[in-house]
């Protein structure tokens, strides 16, 4: 709704402010009533009779006025920021003059603590109605300042520049030429971290490893056989139908890691340091790790279902709540491994090493 400033024949002073809407008849009466007077007529600042209320109505704001946005002046005029987004911030502010009480500046501009470099495009989109951004200025600081102010139509065209200008999501697997770049780039101080990573069927065989991160990465299908993962996590990754055939895995972290179906024949999990690996909870369905080194290893409440065990070092091995059902386990050394809870139906102990202690098994 527009206002105006109503004075008694041409005079500065004792002026009402008064809202237009409806017709002039209506603009004259609210005049009277204001006033105190009987009025007849309106006429402009110089002197024109005004005989239609939509000239009131369409009548713009012409003045100049200057904005201090953190403490980079902007010329501009009234018209330019109400006109454009009337329901705008800016245009509640400087739609009719002092309404707002806006501080100003000793050279009386006013005063708005906000970004200049993120205001500028904002204040061109006002007068043209084009979004311009110049190089090296960042769109989600212009998106900020937008959302701020409350214009709404620039807010949507500049989520839609953002969204259009990232990369799609590339989430095809990492070869084994890019890994090997990749880890040609990484400083040997450097913890490397690959968590999430997709190596789907990579080729990552008889390479050094050690100590990185693969928590939660996708390794299904990938070729790890004579590969150094000592130290390495592999906490939470797929292994499934992964290879590791004579893979270094001393020490290891492997808690909760899902290998089932994976080739682990002939493994080293034996740390002379005394690391144990830790293979807490892991799937291990179906796994065939004949012949691996195992001592000490920790497959507490882990699921080895129908895997395959043959001639295993499981000495000192904590085997305690395992589900070894219809598991392999001949031929392998279980000297003073606790299998206390372990589900052993259907497992074979035959041509074992050392024999069970009854104190080593409950079911």
């Amino acid at each position: 709704m527009r206002r105006v400033t109503l004075f008694v024949n041409g005079s500065s002073t004792n002026g009402k402010v008064v809202a237009v809407f409806g017709s002039l008849e209506d603009l004259l009466t609210a005049a009277s009533s204001k006033l105190g007077i009987r009025a007849s007529g309106v006429y402009n600042g110089n002197g024109g009779l005004i005989d239609d209320v939509a000239l009131i109505r369409c009548q713009t704001h012409t003045d100049w006025l200057t904005l201090n946005v953190g403490g980079r002046c902007f010329t501009t005029t009234r018209s330019t920021l109400v006109s454009k987004e009337p329901e705008s911030m800016l245009a509640h502010m400087f739609r009719e003059k002092d309404v707002w009480g806006n501080k100003q500046d000793s050279q009386g501009a006013y005063l708005i603590d906000r970004s200049p470099d993120y205001f500028e495009p904002i204040l061109n989109y006002l007068r043209h109605g084009q979004l311009i951004i110049n190089e090296g200025i960042n769109p989600l600081g212009v998106l900020e300042e937008a959302r701020f102010f409350g214009i709404e139509q620039l807010a949507e065209q500049l989520e839609t520049l953002i969204k259009s200008s990232q990369p799609p999501e590339d989430h095809s697997p990492l070869s084994r030429k890019e890994f090997i770049r990749f880890l040609l780039a990484t400083t040997t101080k450097s913890e490397l971290r690959c968590q999430g990573l997709n190596f789907t069927g990579a080729d990552l065989s008889r390479l050094d490893l050690r100590y990185i991160n693969f928590k939660m990465a996708n390794l299904r299908g990938a070729n790890l056989s004579h590969a150094n993962l000592s130290g390495a996590n592999l906490e939470r990754a797929d292994l499934s139908m992964a290879c590791l055939d004579s893979a270094n895995l001393q020490g290891v972290k492997m808690l909760c890691t899902n290998a089932e179906g994976a080739s682990l024949r002939g493994c080293n999990f034996e740390d002379p340091a005394g690391i144990k690996a830790n293979l807490e909870g892991a799937n291990l369905k179906n796994v065939d790790m004949e012949g691996s080194q195992m001592t000490g290893i920790n497959l507490r409440v882990a699921t080895l279902k129908n895997a395959k065990l043959k001639n295993c070092n499981l000495r000192g091995a904590t085997l305690a709540g395992t589900d070894l059902e219809n598991c392999d386990l001949s031929g392998c050394d279980l000297q003073e491994a606790n299998l206390r809870g372990s589900n052993v139906k259907g497992a074979i102990f035959e041509e074992m090493l050392t024999p069970l202690h009854m104190s080593q098994s409950v079911r």
